[in-house]
């Protein structure tokens, strides 16, 4: 399908990522609120936004337009930790994620004039204990306070991690296996 693909999406690091596909696109603001439903799980509403991000900009942009959505979710213990509000905040997720496994799910979802298809990847992330002179350092840079858990993988806070099981690229923000096998390879839904 040859109709334009635009990311729903306003994240630097999605922009880079699906870059790496060497396909072109134009970016576009979903306006979509993220909140967490009662009793939604964090993979649950992780896909849910990915889908709702996509969709909103199908409806504004379509048809003939290949729209691509995605959300990122950290969760230790089931409890989802979105972008960190303030300071405080960023040092509390962090203390949370010391020394502890996490789980990472990056979903994506493409809508075209077929429907919408969605594909998600869980990863799970182990970080080393922190000390707090050093999280307090990590959060005075100011890297964490755009990301879902507070932190980069990419950036400052790779050396907090001992071992990832997974997509490193959904860590980062999109899962690019999963995005590669929407845009190239999936077939439509009837």
């Amino acid at each position: 399908m040859n109709a334009p693909l635009i990311l729903a999406s306003t994240s630097p690091r999605r922009r880079t990522l699906l870059g790496q596909l060497g396909i072109d696109f134009t970016v576009a603001d979903a306006g979509v609120d993220e909140f967490q439903l009662d009793g939604e799980s964090p993979g649950d509403m992780t896909a849910r936004l990915a889908r709702e991000k996509a969709a909103a900009v199908y409806r504004r942009m379509g048809p003939h337009v290949r729209v691509l959505g995605g959300d990122t979710t950290v969760s230790i213990a089931e409890k989802a930790l979105g972008k960190p509000r303030d300071h405080r905040d960023a040092v509390a997720m962090l203390e949370q994620l010391s020394g502890a496994t996490h789980a990472v799910y990056s979903a994506v979802t493409l809508c075209d004039d077929r429907g919408c298809r969605s594909l998600i990847s869980r990863t799970d992330v182990t970080f080393r204990e922190l000390h707090a002179d050093e999280i307090e350092r990590y959060c005075l840079s100011g890297d964490p306070y755009d990301k879902a858990g507070g932190y980069g993988i990419q950036s400052g806070a790779a050396g907090f991690v001992t071992q990832i099981e997974g997509s490193y690229t959904g860590v980062i923000g999109l899962p690019l296996w999963q995005t590669h096998q929407l845009i190239f390879s999936l077939p439509a839904r009837s």
